[in-house]
């Protein structure tokens, strides 16, 4: 059963395959995730990663409880724009976004971009330039923590394919690349360790990492950082055997390492953004 309707009458009627959603469930798993968060941290954005499932009524759905929304595709930001939500509330990822893409985005008044690659921010330079308007974005860090997750939905390995990795000297290069462009407008730093993390103390690790690092882009350079990401990636359940820890859990955890990490360095606390 699902939503109180049971599914074998559903699939007779509707046939298969068949994609059932209870709105019931949505908006519950939704405001679990602002309060848990919003309850533990001065000022935090809950974002829905539309690679999961995006319709517009879906996206309405989700802008009523106080989400904002990722995309990592025109496509899924067209839907986003034709459900009326402001534009301000969306960030845009992924690792291979074309030109035409980012020019729709920047066109529409896209919110944030999470920058993944210096032929992005050369790519956003010159689009801005163009515009003659600066584009708030996050880099995306690699911190080269293993997440303890299956390899193939781990992403924050220094071997990824995503990100400027710490390891390499790539991401303090991308911190004084995407200052010295007058059209990007650097805000914030992003991470994602991976998908299925049972575990929470990878996001502790990381993220005394990532604001370590964040810390001497400030001192060296003068970053402004408004906006900080731990990405998401919580655990769902899916065997018998193998259960889930509550939002509320990783709530603590991400909450008390950014309080401890950033009070350690001295820096105010930024905006913290969950996906």
């Amino acid at each position: 059963a699902i939503g109180g309707c049971d599914v074998t009458e559903l699939a007779a009627r509707f046939g298969t395959p068949l994609y059932v959603f209870d709105e019931a469930t949505l908006r519950n798993r939704a405001g679990e995730f602002v309060r848990e968060f919003g309850s533990r941290y001065p000022e935090v954005a809950v974002l829905y990663a539309s690679k999961a499932f995006i319709n517009k009524a879906l996206v309405r759905l989700f802008a009523e409880e106080g989400m904002g929304f990722d995309v990592v595709s025109a496509g899924e930001l067209a839907v986003v724009r034709a459900a009326g939500v402001p534009l301000d509330r969306v960030y845009f990822h992924g690792n291979n976004k074309g030109p035409e893409e980012l020019r729709l985005a920047l066109e529409w008044g896209i919110g944030r971009i999470v920058v993944d690659n210096f032929y992005e921010l050369d790519t956003l330079e010159a689009l801005g330039a163009r515009r003659g308007r600066a584009q708030d974005v996050l880099l995306r860090i690699t911190p080269g923590v293993d997440p303890h997750t299956h390899a193939y939905i781990s992403t924050g390995a220094t071997d990824s394919k995503f990100g400027f990795p710490l390891a390499t000297g790539a991401a303090g290069q991308a911190v004084q690349r995407a200052m010295a462009l007058p059209h990007v407008n650097l805000i914030g730093l992003h991470m994602h360790l991976g998908s299925q993390l049972f575990e929470t103390e990878p996001y502790a690790m990381a993220i005394d990492g990532l604001v370590g690092f964040a810390a001497g882009m400030v001192r060296q350079h003068g970053l402004d950082l408004q906006e900080f990401s731990p990405g998401g990636g919580f655990a769902v359940q899916y065997v018998e055997g193998r259960t889930a820890q509550g939002i509320g859990v990783y709530a603590q955890i991400i909450s008390d390492a950014m309080k401890q990490a950033f009070s350690a360095h001295g820096l105010p606390l930024p905006r913290l953004i969950i996906e």
